[in-house]
């Protein structure tokens, strides 16, 4: 084994390379806080008024517009955020149109953690093992926008089955405001660096840039035009406080253990173990449904780590399929149960604030079956994409 010593440690943190963790933690907190300053804007906010306005007197049209919704901007922004900014909005309005919430908030939960797969930013998970894996932005998509599209398909059926007798009946109409937004020339600004982030990561690659790189120079741009209008207006750049005040900072300690945890796995030869375990026979089936399962025993972060680890020890012609199947159950694994992902430990604190009862079997009950459905339906398409 090799001297697993504090000087080890450090010259791997801080290597030049595809894993180095704090290029990653500088990417997603970076583009969380994009998302973030929308949010504090109340884009997002805006956006679940009009839609829950939109359906009328329809469940079933609420349903269906509320899983587009969310399917849609996560894909663009943060499936945490999503989560964290539909959740208390859908309790508000079951309460008032005097319906099951459930429905609403399970969609929520699903359509977030399976869109989320669509792009790299969508999910830490996407971030690290992606990157350690050396995929480029347009190599990702290209991949796995398919693999995505089967699970949204099979997770929005599942939905409609499961729930289609409380989405029949008719709900009250609830008149309420269409949602406010706080200041439209810094939403104006913030749409502006999110879109242009996000064309900027696509095409890094052809640029020689590094996605860390492009996200943080969007942050910081952002803060300067914050800076500047709030200059001009002779007030406090409220925003950027509560933007910094809201990323993911616990994030930071737990990437960078998870991290020393793994390099102590390597010099073991642990990684190289559960490789062999795995085999290299229906790669993208033994993959995908083991991170899943690891997910929930472990967490999706974790097993990120020690996966990517693990499928830096394959051939190249095994490595895709074992990373992008990785990268599936990284995401899915969060409907199993509330250890599955961060987002889900989460939810359920706000549900629990809302006074909703929504616990480790609810889990099981509700997403168990649909996670692995979905997932057997990506890693299917996955492997015939790769």
């Amino acid at each position: 084994m090799k001297d697993f010593t504090l000087s080890f440690i450090l010259q791997n943190i801080f290597a030049d390379t595809a894993v180095n963790p704090i290029k990653i933690l500088v990417l997603f907190i970076s583009m969380t806080i994009l998302s973030v300053f929308l949010d504090e804007i109340g884009f997002f906010r805006f956006l679940a008024n009009v839609t829950l306005k939109k359906a009328g007197a329809s469940q079933k049209k609420l349903f269906i517009l509320l899983y587009v919704t969310v399917s849609v901007l996560t894909v663009f922004t943060s499936n945490d955020i999503i989560v964290l900014t539909f959740t208390p909005f859908i309790c508000y309005f079951a309460a008032n149109a005097k319906i099951k919430p459930l429905p609403y908030l399970v969609t929520v939960f699903i359509a977030a953690n399976t869109w989320s797969m669509a792009l790299i930013i969508g999910n830490p998970t996407n971030i690290y093992l992606a990157t350690s894996g050396g995929v480029e932005f347009l190599s990702y998509v290209k991949i796995m926008i398919l693999p995505t599209a089967s699970a949204g398909l099979m997770s929005l059926l599942g939905l409609t089955l499961i729930f289609r007798k409380d989405l029949s009946k008719p709900m009250e109409r609830v008149q309420s405001k269409a949602g406010h937004i706080t200041d439209p020339v810094l939403l104006v600004i913030g749409l502006i660096h999110l879109t242009v982030a996000t064309v900027m990561l696509a095409v890094s690659s052809y640029v020689g840039i590094e996605m860390w790189i492009v996200a943080l120079g969007a942050v910081v741009s952002l803060f300067i035009c914050n800076l500047v209008v709030a200059a001009g207006r002779r007030r406090a750049p409220r925003e950027l406080g509560r933007c910094l005040k809201r990323a993911p900072w616990t994030l930071v300690p737990f990437l960078l253990g998870m991290f020393v945890l793994i390099l102590f796995l390597q010099c073991l030869g642990v990684p190289a173990f559960i490789s062999k375990i795995l085999g290299t026979k229906q790669i993208c089936f033994r993959y995908g449904i083991s991170s899943l399962i690891a997910c929930n025993i472990m967490n999706n972060i974790p097993m990120s780590v020690l996966f990517s680890s693990i499928v830096d020890g394959l051939s190249i012609a095994e490595k895709t399929p074992a990373l992008f199947a990785t990268i599936i159950g990284s995401n899915l694994g969060a409907f199993l149960t509330p250890s599955g992902a961060l987002a889900g430990l989460m939810w359920q604190k706000i549900l629990k604030g809302q006074g909703i009862k929504f616990g480790y079997w609810d889990f099981v009950k509700y997403g168990g079956g649909m996670g692995v459905v979905s997932l057997l339906a990506a890693v299917t398409v996955l492997s015939f994409v790769v």
